[in-house]
């Protein structure tokens, strides 16, 4: 080797090394900053599909108990102390066969039975994602208006209507 070809070798300058790193940075952060959206996207999606189940599971009821939807007006955390229709459709319906019906984020859901409507219902003010309450209401079909349910066309207590804050944004309505 002469030493003209030793001379024409050379690294990587610190200018490129530093922009190398810059971008990767960049990209880094890119990824940092979308994967929590991204996770609070999957796991409202799970609570769609567990809203949907629980409708689907609503109408197995009605199927199997002559139209009667389950009713206790009030929360039902389905712990030992609740009992009566909402208990029983929890543990026959909904984790009779070992299936677990708990909310992404491990909590397990919560009903509140508000009854029989008689006008247009908002989910009430106050209501987090983190409330992990499945407000039912009887008489009642879901309204155009997000987290709006309105009274039923025929108003038949058999027909309910389900609201559901989802973490990220809206509120997820089901109707059986």
């Amino acid at each position: 080797m002469t030493k003209n070809q030793l001379k024409t070798k050379r690294g990587f300058t610190i200018i490129e090394v530093v922009l190398v790193l810059a971008i990767a940075g960049l990209i880094f952060m890119m990824v940092f900053l979308a994967l929590p959206a991204l996770q609070r996207s999957q796991r409202d999606t799970q609570r769609r599909d567990d809203m949907s189940r629980f409708i689907a599971q609503i109408n197995q009821y009605q199927a199997n108990n002559r139209g009667k939807v389950p009713t206790a007006a009030g929360e039902h955390k389905w712990d030992a102390s609740d009992t009566g229709d909402w208990r029983t459709f929890h543990d026959g319906y909904l984790v009779g066969n070992g299936d677990d019906f708990t909310d992404p984020g491990g909590s397990g859901y919560w009903v509140n039975d508000h009854g029989k409507i008689t006008d247009d219902t908002t989910l009430p003010a106050g209501t987090t994602s983190v409330d992990y309450f499945i407000h039912v209401y009887h008489g009642a079909s879901c309204s155009n208006v997000e987290g709006t349910v309105k009274k039923s066309e025929n108003a038949s207590d058999r027909k309910i209507a389900i609201l559901y804050k989802l973490e990220g944004a809206g509120v997820y309505c089901g109707e059986s």
